[in-house]
């Protein structure tokens, strides 16, 4: 993924979109107002961080692996005080803080070893403020099955909402279809959880 920012653009891949509809529809459906403080995981070059800021978010922080990505989105918006960029594998990301609103648009999908997952709950329990708000997108189950060469685990709502775990209560759950730059469709399952 940090390579493909690099060598293809981020206009051109296939994750790209100019005005991030179904995230804003998801984190409003999560009661995530701009007293709220966001991570986006993942987000990399994406316009979410834009449209945030534009609805007066004080404090968004967007963490990606790729430094190539940061820069393009720190420099688009030119580096604004609210806005915040960690360059960090999540994984392997220790939170120094915790958020009250978590974002992901098509990381978890990705998460295809169970282990993986479980690491992945265990830093939303940790970077997500108690009552805080988690919204996750994934690839719907007649979505793709592979990305960018990788391979995805695909998911309905209620799956996905029990693969986060008994943690968070569900609060919200939608569709979305995304068009990438190429003009292949993809379906998007969303949830919105409380933890």
């Amino acid at each position: 993924m940090q390579q493909t920012h690099a060598t293809v653009g981020s206009a051109q891949v296939s994750w790209h979109e100019a005005t991030p509809g179904m995230s804003l529809d998801a984190l409003e459906a999560a009661g995530v107002t701009p007293r709220d403080s966001v991570i986006d995981v993942g987000g990399g070059a994406s316009h979410l961080v834009d449209a945030l800021l534009a609805r007066r978010f004080e404090d968004v922080t967007v963490l990606d692996v790729s430094e190539v990505a940061l820069t393009e989105a720190r420099d688009r918006l030119d580096d604004p005080p609210q806005a915040s960029w960690i360059r960090a594998d999540l994984l392997h990301w220790q939170p120094d803080r915790a958020w009250s609103a978590w974002h992901d648009r098509a990381v978890f999908h990705f998460l295809t070893d169970p282990s993986d997952r479980v690491t992945y709950r265990d830093l939303l329990r940790e970077a997500v403020e108690p009552g805080g708000a988690i919204v996750v997108a994934t690839f719907d189950l007649d979505g793709p099955e592979w990305c960018s060469g990788l391979a995805v685990k695909r998911y309905d709502a209620a799956g996905l909402a029990s693969e986060l775990g008994p943690d968070f209560d569900l609060l919200a759950s939608g569709t979305s279809r995304h068009r990438t730059p190429t003009g292949t469709d993809q379906p998007f399952v969303w949830v919105a959880l409380r933890r």
